[in-house]
């Protein structure tokens, strides 16, 4: 099945400002993109660079000039259109027989204060089954725990925080998730990216980036989500991290005052992205429950000068983001 993938992001930016996207593909789903991995930065800032940052996502240094700024981004992602995989039988592993670059995922981070709740993880799952089932617990709680709604978003909000009032966004549902499962000696790490109302019923809301989590079973990462519940079809990674700190979308230093945000993630036929790529039909990709895809609203016309920021996968080397709204 094909996903079409995109955002139309648009600032005010009073002064010439440094900033730092996080706002490509994930490395590893490169091979799964129809087109290039193309962020538009418009008008064309004095400064990029692209680079692999410590946890291996991508990422784009700009010096945005005064005024406004545009980035957008239009793709196709191939999708085998099938469930992730359930952890249920997976291996729950010592922390002794835990590879080492899992180690940095049992630790406290930003949003996660594990020292914090480590006593309360463990009043809670101790007695639980030292398997997958653990693991599905704390899903389980976290789930019938925390309340959704985007009136209860703070950039400031911690895992204990959530946990005191019971509400959140996607990503606060993951924090809570992640915190629990360190406590508990199983790695776990932030995730995010695009995840469309695929073999789903459709959500009114207007579409958003989304945030889920990794988990360390079995020699290998499981992805999980503690706001869904459930296996979803064709997320599309963006970026990886300790928690939201690490995958912040765009770091302005200095001030940045977003005026626009669209994103889109449709299921579209094979003939759409022929069309879109001006070539004969794909061979077939079947249709699912899902929006069809609509095109997106907004000011079509490039009047300035632009810069094609654009990943060449044989590049390969360094570090990522967290939000700062000005100084």
């Amino acid at each position: 099945m094909y996903v079409r993938i995109g955002f139309d992001l648009q600032y005010n930016i009073p002064a010439e400002t440094p900033m730092l996207l996080m706002l490509h593909a994930h490395p590893e789903r490169l091979a799964f993109l129809r087109r290039p991995d193309r962020v538009i930065v418009e008008p064309a800032p004095t400064m990029c660079e692209t680079f692999i940052d410590a946890f291996g996502n991508r990422a784009t240094r700009i010096l945005a000039p005064a005024g406004r700024l545009r980035l957008t981004y239009d793709n196709v992602a191939v999708d085998s259109g099938l469930p992730e995989p359930t952890i249920q039988g997976a291996r729950l592993h010592p922390v002794q027989d835990l590879p080492t670059e899992c180690l940095p995922y049992l630790m406290s981070s930003r949003y996660c204060e594990v020292d914090v709740m480590s006593q309360m993880a463990w009043d809670l799952f101790g007695k639980t089954p030292a398997t997958w089932e653990r693991v599905q617990a704390v899903m389980d709680w976290v789930h019938a725990r925390v309340q959704f709604g985007y009136q209860y978003a703070s950039p400031t909000k911690t895992a204990k925080m959530v946990c005191d009032d019971g509400t959140g966004v996607c990503r606060d549902f993951q924090h809570v998730a992640i915190t629990l499962l360190r406590a508990l000696n199983v790695p776990a790490r932030y995730a995010t990216g695009y995840l469309g109302d695929i073999g789903v019923p459709a959500n009114p809301s207007p579409m958003d980036f989304s945030a889920w989590f990794e988990v360390y079973l079995g020699s290998g990462w499981y992805t999980l989500d503690a706001r869904h519940h459930k296996p979803r079809i064709a997320r599309v990674l963006m970026a990886r991290g300790r928690d939201a700190t690490d995958v912040a979308l765009t770091t302005s230093f200095g001030v940045a005052v977003l005026e626009k945000f669209l994103v889109w993630t449709d299921e579209v036929s094979a003939e759409t992205v022929a069309q879109m790529e001006g070539q004969a039909p794909l061979p077939g990709s079947s249709r699912r429950s899902g929006q069809p895809y609509t095109t997106h609203t907004g000011e079509r016309q490039h009047r300035t000068p632009a810069v094609e920021v654009t990943v060449n996968p044989a590049v390969l080397p360094s570090r990522p983001s967290n939000v700062r709204a000005g100084v």
